[in-house]
């Protein structure tokens, strides 16, 4: 069995999902192995029965809460080089580190490396919807030119393009805190934006590498229906459009995030 053991799957688990342990198995059994721990900053017996079956170290945050304090919380308790900040509720290919690993090793110097993924919903991968067709788009010139600005920054201006539990983060050059805290919900398209001002790759793998489950419980739905997401959205057009043109572009991202509902 390959190893990569500069590598570290940090498990971010929230109060008692019940999809938890499906995260954990596909983890389990990637066709190259590397290290596996748990964060958490909601402790509880069904968590902590989790990690002890399975033999993963568990961490608890007990400083600042929120969804970008845990994941830099989980990221800076590994010694690795390397880490994907795991949600868990998604399924990850058995060969998805493997792909990582086989390009990492020849492009050291990337910021990021991320795959393509599908959508679960009640269970079933659903087929390939307008928005999961658009991101292909908007990440096409990341297929040619990964170190480009343009290209960068292109990928992330019209929406967040990137799967966040898809992105493996090089700490050699971000640190052990990568993600930005200044928002709620767009934790992940704000971290993509001033990742793109850092010297170095955008590494898009254009591969369908893990599955991102759309549920009534996730974080992003309840954004969704609550409309914090629509208003920090807004905030992310701004920093690369006029307002004019960030408002015309909400109309209709704002159509858009309705296909995260279940």
């Amino acid at each position: 069995m390959k190893e990569f053991k500069n590598h570290t799957f940090v498990i971010c688990a929230y109060k008692e999902s019940e999809y938890l342990e499906e995260c954990i198995k596909s983890l389990l059994e990637q066709t190259v192995k590397s290290n596996i721990i748990m964060e958490t900053s909601t402790p509880n017996d069904y968590i902590k029965n989790m990690a002890k079956k399975y033999n993963l170290p568990l961490y608890i945050n007990e400083g600042e809460k929120g969804i970008a304090q845990d994941w830099n919380y989980g990221v800076s308790q590994t010694k690795t080089d390397y880490a994907t900040v795991a949600h868990q509720d998604d399924i990850y290919e058995k060969n998805y580190l493997e792909e990582i690993v086989k390009y990492l090793e020849k492009k050291k110097d990337f910021i990021i490396a991320f795959t393509d993924y599908r959508e679960i919903k009640n269970g079933e991968t659903i087929p390939l919807n307008t928005n999961l067709k658009i991101k292909k788009i908007l990440l096409f010139p990341l297929r040619i030119s990964k170190k480009s600005k343009f290209a960068k920054r292109f990928s992330i201006a019209f929406g967040s393009s990137i799967c966040c539990p898809s992105v493996t983060v090089n700490t050699k050059i971000l640190g052990k805190t990568p993600y930005e805290t200044k928002l709620h919900c767009n934790v992940d398209w704000d971290s993509w934006y001033e990742m793109s001002k850092v010297k170095g790759r955008f590494l898009y793998i254009n591969k369908e590498l893990m599955k991102h489950r759309i549920h009534e419980e996730s974080e992003t739905s309840n954004q969704i229906k609550n409309h914090g997401r629509l208003e920090e959205d807004l905030i992310m057009f701004k920093k690369f459009w006029p307002t004019p043109i960030a408002n015309f572009l909400m109309k209709y991202y704002s159509k858009a995030i309705k296909t995260n509902k279940v």
